[in-house]
């Protein structure tokens, strides 16, 4: 039986807006890399507001294409790569994804950081 996660992924790539591809591991495990150096990056004070955002943002979406293409499928719109989280990481097929989780929540927190950073330095 399939799971609700995945048969919501098939019905993507059924109405066109994922393409099925198999698993490519060595392109999942330069994702996460990617992933992680940009997260790094990304926490250097010394960049501008601008580009620590992209760099998270940017650390944010390998992170999502790597988790869509374990199971199977990619997307050229980067919104439903995004999207698409609620079903790659709620998956059971997902075990192996912690370093996904982990690295879409630091993303998450340095974001924030970045946000609540630029607020500050418009209200001054």
């Amino acid at each position: 039986m399939t799971s609700p996660n995945l048969q919501a992924l098939a019905n993507l790539a059924h109405i066109g807006q994922l393409k099925a591809e198999a698993p490519d591991a060595r392109e999942r495990a330069g994702l996460l890399r990617s992933a992680t150096v940009r997260l790094r990056d990304a926490r250097q004070v010394i960049l501008s507001l601008e580009s620590r955002f992209d760099l998270a943002y940017n650390a944010a979406h390998a992170a999502a294409l790597s988790a869509l293409r374990q199971h199977g499928y990619r997307s050229d719109n980067r919104y439903l790569v995004f999207q698409s989280l609620e079903h790659t990481l709620a998956s059971r097929h997902s075990s192996g994804c912690y370093s996904i989780r982990r690295t879409a929540s630091a993303t998450w927190r340095n974001t924030r950081a970045i946000s609540m950073s630029r607020r500050a330095l418009s209200t001054s």
